[in-house]
Order: C-alpha cells, then structure tokens, then sequence
C-alpha cells in the first residue's frame, strides 16, 4: 500500500489571516507541518492549496504543492480533487495545516492500522481528556466509540453524559484522518447532513451515511494554531523544547 500525505492549506481564516505563512521561530508554519510530517513514514506528502502565495512558500523551502480550486467548502472536498490528479496512491492521511507540532507517531499508527486492516475506509485518533474544563469546552470535539473502536458519534457537547462521573470516559477526538483514496472522492460528493451541520462537524456525514469510522487512541498532544495565542504558545514550546524543525 502507498500512502500519501496531504495537508490542505488556505490563506483566510476569521482568527488567524494567513496562517500558513505565519512566522514560528525562523520557518513559516506550513514549512512546520511539512517537514514533520515527512519525518513519518509516508511514502510522499504534499500541500493541497488555492493561494499562490502558500504554493509559491511550499516550493521555495523544497516541498511538493498542488493548487486546487478556490470554491471547495472544506478542506475533505479540497483533497478528493488532490485525488483524482494524483496515480499511484492508496490512502490519504489528511494532515491539519495549522498543527505545527504534529508528531510522527500519530501519523504512523493510522498508517499501521490500514495495514492491518486494509479493507478500512477511514480511521480518526482521541487522545484522553483529563479535567472538567476540557470535557466542557465545546471546541474540543469529543467522540465515544464501541467496544471494537469505532466511532458511534462525534460532539461538542458533553458525551458521554456524567450521569456516573467517570473521568476515563472522556476522549478529545484529533483532527487528523486516513481515508481509503476511492472513499474520499466518494465521501466528497455527498450532500451535507442534518447532524453535520447542526454540529459543524463534517466527519458526522460518514457515520449519517453509514460508514464507520475506526478511532484510535493517542497519548500525543498537539496544539492546534487558531489565534495569535495559540500562535505565541507553540513559538515558547519550540524555544523551551529546543525543538529543530530538521531533526530526526
């Protein structure tokens, strides 16, 4: 199996304009998630953008990049166009723009499981949430799964309800997917649904439409840029880590 790495990449963002060509410690943070990504085991990664301004960055630092239309609704849409210009692949890992710090491990295990399970259509990560705060903040998604690890819903509300306060029922569903090449461009085409759009959630389409949707768990913590802050504690964590965007 070939698995590809595509990271879909725009300029506009209501927080955070231009977000991808945002300085972090001397490289932009598309060069970030690029070259972290292609620490994993991918056999290649590119950018999917509409901005000639990312494409241009992308190849100026020595990346692959692709530009796509500009009308697509989200970033799913963006990839599946990515999919029908591109031969030779099998499965997508559709990696966030915004994660600079995204670690090769949890690329890795969703490689590993379409290995293991070649016949999977997509496949999610959670990480454990672990205080009150976190479980209650509606911008992290929260997802429950069945005892075989599949998705049974994805919200921002609280779920399970804490009717029984347990606090290792509660998992932060991690924004990065693996899909099966043929599925994406078939998840792509379908209508929006009723619960998608309710929660603003678009992964909510391939559980409406019956799909499943295998989730794994991560101890990998990723801090996602969505405003200057975000932006500000990601540069600490690379100054205080030491973290070298070329290390091995």
């Amino acid at each position: 199996m070939k698995f590809l790495g595509v990271i879909p990449a725009r300029f506009g963002s209501s927080r955070l304009e231009g977000k991808p060509l945002k300085d972090i410690c001397g490289h932009t943070m598309i060069e970030w998630v690029y070259k972290r990504a292609k620490r994993s085991n991918l056999d290649d990664v590119i950018v999917a953008t509409d901005d000639e301004r990312i494409y241009e960055e992308v190849l100026n630092f020595g990346g692959k990049a692709i530009l796509t239309r500009k009308d697509h609704e989200n970033g799913t849409s963006r990839i599946a166009e990515v999919c029908q210009k591109m031969d030779g692949m099998d499965v997508i890992i559709n990696i966030q723009g915004d994660e600079p710090l995204i670690e090769r491990e949890m690329i890795n295990s969703l490689i590993n499981c379409f290995r293991n399970e070649p016949e999977l259509k997509m496949a999610t990560l959670k990480h454990r949430l672990a205080t009150i705060d976190e479980i209650e903040n509606p911008n992290n998604v929260k997802v429950i799964t069945d005892k075989n690890d599949y998705a049974l819903y994805f919200s921002r509300s609280v779920i399970p309800y804490p009717r029984k306060e347990n606090m290792n029922n509660y998992f932060k569903h991690i924004g990065i997917y693996g899909y099966q090449k043929d599925f994406v461009i078939e998840y792509s085409k379908l209508p929006q649904t009723k619960l998608e759009i309710s929660e603003s959630l678009e992964q909510l389409r391939v559980l409406e439409n019956g799909y499943k949707i295998k989730v794994l768990e991560t101890n990998c913590q990723i801090v996602g840029v969505d405003t200057q802050l975000d932006l500000e504690k990601v540069k600490e964590i690379i100054k205080n880590k030491k973290i070298s965007i070329d290390e091995e």
